[in-house]
């Protein structure tokens, strides 16, 4: 009897590794991105300027920037298991100090929201390659559509619950205290195991052939650049919509289409990213739909939809890609590891920069015609950067061939 049962917990014990990894995957983004559509009623009941607003999207930011390169040393003390853990209960009373009290509590709830997702960034991938060797690229594509799934969801009904319910904009930030609180129950089965995460899990930054390297530069700045567009689209596309003379609830819509977009391209370029000679062409082509995109925000607002969709869809192929490169342009997995840190680190550094400045050219300028065609010029820049880093080459390989030149 004792064998049978087990066997029973041993064949259960998938299932409730699969449920919790895809409600993990749905605090990844939601606590962040939801808090968009809200802006405006928060800007006007605390008195915060463009540029103080746009931090609430650029905290979080640079938590990852400063606490992803070390989730992987946090799981070699704890066990991935208890750290993933670890990372819910961060976000769960990140977002509980966001949403009570004065302007303080709303930073320093962001901070630590965002401290808790650079630990599920870093360290749920590594679960999926530990554990599900043979499915990463089905599993990623289904927690890719989960995360963007509930983050469309989130974004929606974020202004109407605000809105509607009287309870102004802290309710409408407060409802995401529920994806933790049911994450962490479900990972609670987890919590007898104590594992190492997997060999190529992102380690800290530091000097070393990959820093040195053109091809991990390119790889770097392309996913750098790519996150940059994406939070400044991410934070401030409620608020051009409505510039625009969309009601606030068309805008959390489209904001929600937005994410759900970013999603998509996950189930398609997933299965099929190693069978291709090179990604030079992929990684051209999504930065060009991001530029058509937001070109077509600045010139045409009245399709919006069709433009946001176009944003979703080429940043979300481009996140993927740039993800893809990491592993495939590096030689082992300790390179891919400290390929993985730079470019996390860099990038993240790159994403902080762009809500808070954009935020900055509105209020100076007075409208969104020269941010979006920053952003715009900047995809064309990553478009360069991708048919670089799209070869199917390596970077031992990029570097000999330097060093022989």
């Amino acid at each position: 009897m004792q064998h049978q049962s087990t066997v029973a917990s041993g064949a259960s014990r998938p299932v409730w590794l699969i449920a919790g990894i895809l409600l993990f995957a749905t605090n990844l983004r939601a606590p962040i991105t939801g808090v968009a559509p809200l802006l405006d009623m928060i800007q006007n009941s605390l008195g915060l300027g463009t540029t103080a607003a746009g931090m609430l999207i650029t905290l979080p930011l640079l938590a990852f920037a400063v606490v992803s390169p070390f989730a992987a040393l946090l799981a070699r003390e704890y066990g991935l298991e208890r750290s993933l853990f670890i990372a819910l209960v961060l976000i769960g009373m990140g977002i509980v100090i966001r949403s009570t009290g004065p302007v303080w509590s709303l930073y320093l709830g962001t901070w630590i929201i965002g401290s808790g997702i650079a630990i599920g960034n870093v360290l749920l991938p590594s679960l999926l390659k530990r554990d599900f060797p043979e499915k990463v690229a089905t599993l990623t594509a289904v927690y890719a559509l989960t995360m963007g799934c509930v983050a469309a969801i989130s974004s929606a009904i974020a202004f109407p619950l605000a809105h509607f319910s009287g309870l102004g904009w802290r309710l409408g930030i407060a409802m995401f205290v529920i994806l933790p609180l049911v994450s962490a129950l479900i990972w609670l089965p987890q919590l007898g195991n104590r594992t190492a995460p997997a060999q190529g899990t992102a380690a800290p930054p530091h000097g070393g052939r990959v820093w040195r390297s053109a091809l991990a530069w390119q790889v770097t700045l392309f996913l750098g650049l790519n996150s940059f567009v994406y939070y400044v689209t991410v934070s401030w596309l409620p608020t051009i919509l409505r510039d625009a003379g969309y009601s606030p609830e068309h805008a959390g819509s489209l904001h929600g289409a937005l994410q759900l977009a970013t999603a998509v391209p996950a189930l398609v370029l997933m299965p099929v990213m190693r069978h291709l000679k090179d990604q030079r062409l992929a990684a051209f082509s999504s930065s060009i739909i991001t530029m058509i995109g937001l070109l077509g925000l600045l010139l045409a607002p009245e399709w919006a939809t069709i433009w946001t969709v176009m944003v979703g869809l080429g940043t979300g192929a481009a996140i993927i890609l740039g993800l893809a490169f990491v592993s495939l342009r590096a030689s082992s997995a300790h390179e891919a590891a400290a390929l993985s840190g730079m470019a996390q680190c860099v990038g993240y550094l790159l994403a902080a920069l762009g809500p808070t400045l954009v935020g900055w050219l509105h209020s100076d300028l007075g409208g969104w015609g020269v941010p979006l065609s920053l952003c715009a010029a900047l995809c064309f820049v990553m478009a360069l950067f991708g048919l670089l880093a799209g070869r199917a080459i390596h970077i031992v390989g990029a570097v000999a061939r330097r060093r022989l030149a």
